[in-house]
C-alpha cells in the first residue's frame, strides 16, 4: 500500500452510477428486454400530469442531447423527440439498494448508508486483512459490475468529505483517491461550486466576493465567511482545507435498522422557519413509530433534496439513545441549522438509526436535569391522546411554543 498512511483513518465512499436508470435497466434486461436503456436516449420520469413530471435520471445518450436532471419531461422531449420514458420503481430501487449495502458489509462491520445509492465504508484498522486498499477498491467495483450488472465509483480518503469528493472526480466506473496530502493538488484547483454542500446560491455569493476556486475559499479569512454565511461559512472553510471530523454511523444488525419519513413539498421552500415546522411534524411521525416498537435511536439524520434534484443528508450520533418527539426535534433542528444552505428545498425528511431496545441511562439530548421515566410517561400520554383524537391533537408545551 505504497503512498497510503496506515496510521490514519481510511474511508471508502461507494456511489452507484446513475442508480435509478441503471437499476431499471438491469431489471428490464433480467425480465427479457432486448434493449439496454443505458445505451439509448432514455430517462426515468415521474407522472407528467403531476408535480412529479420531471426527469429523475437520464441515460448518457440523453445527456448528449442536453437533457438534464430535474427539468420537465416536456422540455426533455423537445430536446430529444425519440426519448424513451420509463417510470420510477421505488420498490425495485429499495431492493437493489439493500443488495448493494449487504454486499459491502462483508468488507467491514462499519458501513454507513448515506442515501439509497451511496455508502461509506470505514476501513480503518483493516490493513491486517487487506494488503492494498487500491486493489480492494478496484475488486469491489469489478465484482459489483460482474455480479449485479451496474457500475459504481469508489473514492478513498482519510475522512468522509474527501472520500465523497474523490468518488465524484470522474465518472463512471472509476476509483479515485483524495488523501490529506493530495488536497492541494486535487481539490484546490476545482471551482468553488464543486465543493460538497456548497449550493448554487452560496457559490454565486462566493464568486461575487472573488472566491472562484476551492483554494481561494481555503485561504479566505474565516471572519469574512462568517459575516456572509454564518455557521455554514465555517463548514466551507474547513471543507475547502479537506477537514471533516464527522464520525461514521452505521445500521445495527437487528430487524429494525432505521425509521424514516420524507415528504416532497407542494412547492419549493427556502424559508428555514417553514422547514422547522415540517421537521416538527416529521419528528412526531418517526418518534411515534419508534415508540410503538419500543425502540430508542442513537443517530438522527436530516435528509434534503434541493430544486436541482441533488440529494444529501446531515446526521449525528447522540451521546445517549432518545425516543421522545421533543428530543428528536431538538436534534433535527440543530442539524438543520448546521447544514441548511439557504437554497430551495423540494424534499425534506428525518431518519432515525442505530436503534436499540435498551433505554438504560437514556437522557435528554442536551443532558437536561430531569427524571427520564416521568418524561417517558408524559410522552406515552401524549401518544394515547393523539391515537384517539388524531395526530397533532396535543404536543408538549415546549413544542407548542416552537
Amino acid at each position: 500500500m505504497e503512498g497510503i498512511d496506515k496510521m490514519k483513518n481510511i474511508i471508502f465512499h461507494i456511489d452507484v452510477n446513475n442508480a435509478f436508470l441503471s437499476w431499471t435497466a438491469v431489471s428490464l434486461l433480467n425480465n427479457g428486454s432486448k434493449v439496454d436503456i443505458r445505451k439509448i436516449p432514455s430517462i426515468i420520469g415521474g407522472d407528467e400530469s403531476r408535480r412529479a413530471g420531471i426527469v429523475l435520471a437520464k441515460s448518457p445518450v440523453a445527456k448528449k442531447f442536453g437533457v438534464v436532471t430535474a427539468e420537465t419531461i416536456y422540455s426533455a422531449k423537445k430536446k430529444c423527440p425519440n426519448l424513451k420514458i420509463y417510470p420510477g420503481d421505488m420498490k425495485l430501487y429499495k431492493e437493489m439498494s439493500d443488495k448493494f449495502y449487504h454486499y459491502l458489509t462483508q468488507f467491514t462491520p462499519i458501513v454507513e448508508r448515506a442515501s439509497i445509492d451511496e455508502c461509506f465504508l470505514d476501513m480503518t484498522g483493516t490493513n491486517y486483512l487487506y494488503d492494498d486498499y487500491l486493489k480492494l477498491a478496484h475488486d469491489i467495483k469489478e465484482n459489483i459490475k460482474k455480479n449485479y450488472e451496474f457500475t459504481v465509483n469508489v473514492g478513498i480518503a482519510n475522512n468522509k468529505l474527501c472520500a465523497k469528493m474523490a468518488s465524484d472526480f470522474e465518472k463512471p466506473d472509476k476509483v479515485h483517491t483524495l488523501f490529506d496530502n493530495e488536497v492541494k493538488e486535487k481539490l484546490w484547483p476545482l471551482p468553488v461550486g464543486k465543493l460538497f454542500l456548497v449550493g448554487k446560491k452560496s457559490a454565486e455569493k462566493l464568486k461575487s466576493l472573488n472566491i472562484q476556486t476551492i483554494e481561494d475559499l481555503a485561504k479566505t479569512d474565516i471572519n469574512i465567511l462568517r459575516k456572509y454565511f454564518k455557521s455554514h461559512g465555517e463548514y466551507m472553510k474547513n471543507a475547502a482545507n479537506g477537514i471533516d471530523n464527522r464520525k461514521m454511523t452505521h445500521e445495527n444488525d437487528g430487524e429494525n435498522k432505521s425509521i424514516s419519513t420524507e415528504h416532497t413539498l407542494s412547492k419549493d421552500v427556502n424559508d428555514i422557519d417553514e422547514l422547522k415546522k415540517i421537521l416538527l411534524h416529521q419528528s412526531e411521525e418517526v418518534g411515534r413509530q419508534l415508540r410503538k416498537q419500543k425502540l430508542y435511536a442513537f443517530t438522527v439524520t436530516v435528509i434534503y433534496k434541493n430544486n436541482s434534484f441533488e440529494r444529501y443528508s446531515h446526521g449525528k450520533k447522540c451521546s445517549k439513545p432518545i425516543s421522545t418527539t421533543e428530543d428528536i426535534y431538538k436534534a433535527a433542528i440543530k442539524l438543520l441549522e448546521e447544514s441548511y444552505k439557504n437554497e430551495y428545498i423540494r424534499l425534506i425528511g428525518v431518519r432515525l438509526s442505530d436503534l436499540t431496545s435498551n433505554k438504560s441511562n437514556q437522557i435528554s439530548l442536551f443532558d437536561e436535569e430531569e427524571i427520564k421515566d416521568e418524561k417517558d410517561n408524559i410522552q406515552d400520554i401524549v401518544d394515547k391522546i393523539n391515537d384517539k383524537y388524531g395526530r397533532g391533537s396535543i404536543l408538549s408545551a415546549s413544542l407548542k411554543e416552537k
